[in-house]
């Protein structure tokens, strides 16, 4: 089958290994190593990284901090429900949603946005729709004079994925679904591989001459949506934001001069190394990235891959079988399912070297 079939990027998961809840401990997952040279699969514990990897090596992770960007509300001319996604604000003050009901939501229509968390009718938003976009994605008119961040914290809720099941993010979830570590508000789903550290583990890595650094990308609903082209070359990704800083770019340059490996942490700090790589090294960058990578890729910018299992049939699986090979990688899924992994967002993890 060619590089180029969709089908080949497609697998079975019985329905019990989709993690639903987080592991007791964020560091309590386990690990699958694949080894690409001796093209050998090892089954460990996520707690174990430091004797995975080599003084010298740098991990790379995504401080992106997800958002409240699920909304709940009433549609004003016929009262029924509404639910939307925030993705982010325009520089005209406009918000780009996801939106969804059971009628047709018309142009000019208004959305009224209660509190996730509580039932005080007292406190609303009103939304009014100017219009459709492609992709379902809306204009809305925000009326109200607070920051779009003030607005998300009172009447938002954590986005979770929807195959988790729950629509309302709970008590574990709201520690659960961010690292440790997120410093930047902007995504709209959590850096999963990220998930799974703990100041300590990073600590345990300092003490093992495993250095860390951070980048941002603003995950976007886009990268997890399914690819629907049935040639892969027609597929074209959303863009999102992503940053690298002059000083991160000048750390990672003397990593790679010493010898060192660059780890990446999730397919994100992939997409924002890759992307800022520029004429044989790496450059600050601050900006859009709609990089798709897929088999045949050659990286650049990353040496090793941390990463959660992904869903079938999407970029981010794509991307994970450019780095290791699609028929390793098919291998490695296969194991993972026979060996009752945990997969995708609060499920296990594995480690691409």
């Amino acid at each position: 089958m060619a590089n180029d079939e969709l089908e080949q990027y497609d697998y079975e998961l019985p329905a019990e290994l989709l993690a639903t809840r987080p592991s007791p401990r964020r560091d309590g997952s386990r690990l699958l190593r694949i080894n690409r040279r001796a093209q050998q699969l090892d089954h460990l514990q996520f707690d174990v990284l430091p004797q995975c990897l080599q003084s010298g090596d740098c991990l790379v992770l995504n401080d992106t901090r997800v958002v409240p960007a699920r909304l709940f509300g009433v549609r004003q001319a016929t009262g029924g429900k509404w639910e939307g996604l925030y993705l982010n604000s325009r520089p005209d003050g406009l918000w780009t949603l996801l939106s969804q009901s059971r009628g047709k939501i018309q142009p000019g229509e208004s959305i009224v946005v209660r509190p996730a968390h509580t039932s005080d009718s007292a406190q609303q938003l009103v939304l009014r729709m100017q219009q459709r976009e492609p992709d379902g994605v809306w204009l809305a008119a925000v009326e109200s004079q607070r920051s779009s961040s003030e607005l998300l914290d009172l009447f938002g809720t954590l986005p979770l994925p929807p195959y988790i099941g729950r629509r309302l993010a709970d008590v574990e979830d709201q520690e659960r679904y961010q690292t440790t570590y997120a410093q930047h508000p902007g995504a709209v789903a959590a850096p999963t591989a990220g998930l799974h550290f703990t100041p300590q583990l990073l600590a345990n890595c300092e003490a093992a001459g495993i250095g860390h650094a951070f980048v941002t990308l603003h995950v976007g609903i886009g990268t997890f949506r399914p690819i629907t082209a049935r040639k892969l070359a027609e597929h074209r990704m959303h863009h999102e934001w992503c940053h690298l800083t002059a000083d991160v770019a000048e750390r990672l340059t003397h990593v790679r001069a010493g010898g060192g490996r660059i780890v990446a942490v999730g397919t994100t700090a992939v997409r924002t190394l890759e992307t800022a790589w520029r004429s044989g090294g790496f450059q600050s960058f601050q900006g859009q990235t709609d990089l798709f990578i897929r088999p045949p890729y050659t990286f650049q910018a990353v040496d090793a891959l941390l990463t959660n299992f992904h869903l079938p049939r999407s970029s981010l699986l794509l991307l994970v079988s450019a780095l290791a090979g699609t028929q390793l990688m098919r291998r490695a899924y296969t194991e993972a399912v026979e060996q009752r992994y945990r997969f995708y967002s609060y499920g296990d993890a594995m480690l691409i070297l």
